[in-house]
């Protein structure tokens, strides 16, 4: 009842004086046009504050000060963030966003232009030619350890000894060996199956050809052997090694400097590999106990086969082919 009375109450004679004052003050700024004045001084005072080089210092030690960051952080490590971010991921509308996306012409169009791009391509290729060679690396390890496991167990059974240790020669032995002509022959083999396949094809368009007569058989012979021999020679006047022996890691060398072998010594060892064979390949058993893991090929070529590195250089044949040139400097004088 008392708080009705006193709402009810007329205001003071001072308050309503004031009031009246006030009302008058109004309406005489708006009548003329000082509100408006202020207030638009108001707002350039405002505007001219904010652009001033002291808020942006100010603004700037805010954002670069501790409190921002952690304030980011706690937002983020907030569980309600992390809700609302992964209800907004799993939402129907991203699913829609990005499936619309994958089918516009802008992203195939990015797409081929980041799988044509020449680093793309470098990267792939590089990729794959780390994996080849890693494979290779390990293949090689494998067949040295073999090389030495075989050249023990082959003089243990015929009672030969040898100055040193198997697994430390610089010379490649013999399942090493192996492995590189067998790489090298199936890869011969192919180039023969696809020669002789184009030849079926364009010689059954003028005449029949029976594939399985006898002289079918001698041509085809004769036709692969001399491409083996072709390959061989080849390589070896070439580069000195073979695909197969440079991913087996090996080279040819016969001690006159020069990364290759001259035509007068890659005919002696074609000639060489025939002679060992003859014997049911009794003739490439000796690399089994030569200290330096020469076949009857490898003497008679006066060649050796040497372990090399990754870049094609040779681990030591240097130094032995300087002594070898020195031996035979002596045996002149």
């Amino acid at each position: 009842m008392a708080e009705d009375q006193r709402s009810t109450r007329r205001p003071s004679f001072a308050a309503r004086i004031l009031g009246g004052g006030a009302r008058s003050a109004r309406a005489v700024a708006e009548a003329t046009g000082i509100d408006d004045a202020v207030d638009l001084a108001t707002e350039e005072a405002i505007v001219r504050a904010l652009e001033s080089p002291a808020v942006e210092r100010a603004l700037v030690r805010v954002l670069e000060g501790p409190a921002v960051e952690e304030a980011v952080e706690r937002m983020l490590a907030s569980p309600a963030v992390e809700r609302a971010a992964i209800n907004a991921l799993d939402s129907p509308l991203v699913d829609k966003v990005w499936e619309r996306l994958l089918k516009s012409d802008e992203a195939q169009k990015l797409v081929e232009r980041v799988a044509n791009a020449p680093e793309v391509r470098a990267a792939i290729t590089q990729q794959g030619f780390g994996l080849v060679e890693d494979i290779g690396r390990q293949i090689r390890r494998i067949a040295h350890r073999l090389d030495a496991g075989a050249e023990a167990l082959a003089r243990s059974l015929f009672g030969k000894t040898s100055s040193r240790k198997p697994e430390q020669s610089d010379n490649a032995g013999l399942v090493t060996r192996a492995l590189a002509i067998s790489a090298d022959g199936a890869l011969v083999a192919g180039i023969f199956f696809a020669g002789t396949a184009i030849f079926d094809f364009a010689i059954s368009a003028f005449t029949e050809f029976d594939r399985s007569s006898t002289f079918a058989i001698i041509l085809g012979t004769v036709i692969l052997v001399s491409l083996s021999a072709t390959y061989l020679f080849f390589f070896w006047t070439l580069t000195g090694q073979t695909p197969g022996m440079r991913f087996l890691g090996i080279r040819l060398d016969d001690y006159d400097g020069t990364p290759h072998l001259s035509p007068r010594t890659a005919l002696r060892r074609l000639v060489g590999i025939v002679v060992a064979a003859v014997p049911l390949g009794a003739g490439f058993l000796f690399v089994l106990w030569s200290d330096r893991r020469r076949g009857l090929h490898d003497r008679i070529a006066r060649t050796e086969v040497i372990l090399v590195d990754r870049n094609g250089d040779p681990e030591a044949s240097d130094l032995r082919a300087e002594a070898h040139r020195e031996e035979k400097a002596r045996r002149r004088r």
